[in-house]
């Protein structure tokens, strides 16, 4: 994590005198450094509208392809790799892998040329360990292919203003724009945010003001941080009032469409579990939609809401068979040789891994396709201006503790249905929409703790033991669909099939334990009181 505060200065002057800032007890000169990075973005930069740097930079202590992404102010996330991970022009799969979600698919090229002569302050404790660092840096910045950096509608690039203690880049022709200017910041290394402030006191002392420009990219190409006040024009965030319905699920809308944006480069990258938490976060989403629908306007929310349904179902063929093969080896793995006899589990494993890998390799086509990408338009444009209708200016905890009660009525319709329904297909497909119910009071619990707190994470508690339950019975039936077909592969082999049979018989004393002991488990969360939030 990336901790600085940068400030416009004059290449002429001096830092201010930072001696006597609590905890630090030395100030010393670092060895100057003359940095030169090439910034990648998508020619309509659509990295930069969301706050991104990509670049390579050579020279200096950390040298090496550079990815940072905001977190909050003054915070950004970097991903740092060797300059080795690519040449120059090409940058590292990791990296597209990264902002795939981001560019929308669109094309990373060089977009600005920085050289930048810096020079460093150690701000050091009593052990000599740095809590922080302190540059001025004199940069050149050379825009390449000025004319085609432009996103759709917006107005022509601006220069920055030319600093006095700057070097500009030697220009291209009529495709350049060269700017110079000069800039300190002030970077934490294992210093806390107290540091930072006492850093700005001395700044302001001395004329120093924070910068305008969120980065050195966004100041090349004539982008400053519009700032507090400033008119946020038509486009900008809806902003319901604190306290309301609709700043609730605003918040609940904008979080969520982040997290999903986040979880994009894992599936890609094929991490542990990714495809297991992006599903998650399509569900909470699209949940989020339809417990909250009454709040929104019926287009776009009912559109964006069939999407993820889409999106969903792409994810949980993969998380299906990952289920599957994990339920499978635990098993496999209690059982003896007597039980088991044969390959087993190496047919199980070979088999789920096999299945895995072609639903993942469609899953991660789709997150290339069109389609994908327009529904991650839509969800930000929603998260942006959610269309909310009058109704959402209503309390948040009053608005929160109808919808929850709702929900709640709603599985106990469900379990009561299947309840009444025969063993069998019928009663078994009951349930698991008794569970897909469950769930997403579960959700709707959760999003109301940040109003409500403890009585809704309560609710959210018992909604998911519910949830968890059932998610074990069908679970159990995935695996009893799938144990014959491999017993029948393994007898055309020669294999011994008892321990297909043994697995086949503990997913059905599953489904009957389970069945046993779901009547208290929906006792415990159906009491009335649970929604009683006021």
């Amino acid at each position: 994590m990336e901790k600085e505060r940068k400030f416009d200065g004059s290449g002429d002057a001096a830092l201010p005198v930072l001696d006597g800032i609590p905890g630090v007890a030395q100030i010393t000169d670092a060895e100057p450094e003359d940095l030169d990075a090439v910034y990648y973005d998508t020619a309509d930069l659509r990295l930069l509208a969301r706050g991104v740097t990509l670049r390579r930079r050579t020279g200096g202590h950390d040298a090496g392809w550079h990815l940072k992404l905001p977190v909050g102010p003054d915070v950004r996330s970097e991903t740092r790799l060797p300059l080795s991970a690519g040449a120059p022009g090409r940058v590292p799969r990791e990296l597209v892998l990264r902002t795939r979600a981001l560019t929308r698919g669109g094309a990373l090229t060089p977009v600005v040329h920085l050289r930048t002569h810096r020079r460093r302050r150690l701000l050091l404790d009593g052990r000599q360990r740095s809590l922080a660092e302190i540059a001025q840096d004199t940069v050149s910045a050379q825009v390449l292919a000025a004319e085609r950096l432009r996103p759709k509608d917006a107005a022509p690039l601006v220069p920055a203003q030319r600093g006095s203690g700057a070097e500009p880049g030697r220009g291209g022709g009529s495709s350049t724009v060269v700017t110079g200017w000069t800039e300190v910041e002030a970077e934490l290394v294992k210093g806390g945010t107290e540091l930072l402030d006492a850093v700005e006191r001395r700044f302001a002392q001395a004329g120093l003001r924070r910068s305008t420009s969120p980065s050195k990219l966004a100041r090349a190409l004539g982008r400053p941080d519009p700032g507090p006040g400033a008119d946020p024009g038509p486009d900008a965030p809806e902003q319901p009032a604190p306290g309301s319905i609709g700043a609730a699920v605003t918040a609940l809308l904008r979080e969520q469409s982040a997290q999903l944006l986040a979880l994009d480069p894992a599936v890609r990258a094929d991490e542990p579990d990714a495809v297991h938490a992006m599903r998650v976060a399509v569900r909470r989403l699209r949940s989020t939609l339809r417990i909250h629908r009454r709040q929104f306007a019926e287009e776009p929310a009912g559109t964006v809401a069939a999407e993820l349904r889409w999106l969903g179902t792409v994810l949980g063929e993969a998380r299906d068979q990952e289920v599957l093969g994990a339920l499978l080896a635990a098993q496999i793995a209690e059982l003896s040789a007597e039980e088991c006899p044969g390959p087993v589990g190496e047919r199980v494993g070979s088999r789920t891994a096999a299945q895995y890998r072609r639903s993942w390799k469609r899953a991660s086509s789709t997150l290339d396709a069109p389609r994908y990408y327009a529904l991650l338009d839509a969800v930000e444009a929603l998260a942006a201006r959610p269309g909310l209708r009058p109704r959402a200016r209503g309390s948040a905890v009053g608005a929160f503790e109808r919808t929850v009660r709702s929900e709640q009525r709603r599985v106990d319709r469900r379990i009561a249905g299947a309840s009444a329904t025969p063993a069998g297909p019928a009663r078994d497909a009951a349930l698991h929409e008794a569970r897909k119910a469950a769930k997403r009071a579960r959700y709707a619990g959760e999003g109301a703790v940040a109003c409500v707190g403890r009585p809704a994470r309560r609710l959210a508690r018992r909604m998911k033991a519910v949830q968890e339950l059932l998610g074990v019975r069908q679970d159990a039936l995935l695996a009893c669909a799938a144990l014959p077909g491999l017993a029948r592969t393994a007898h055309l082999a020669g294999e011994e099939g008892f321990g297909y049979g043994v697995l086949y018989a503990r997913q059905r004393a599953a489904i009957a334990q389970v069945d046993r002991d779901l009547p208290a488990v929906w006792r415990a969360a159906c009491e009335r009181k649970l929604t009683r939030f006021r």
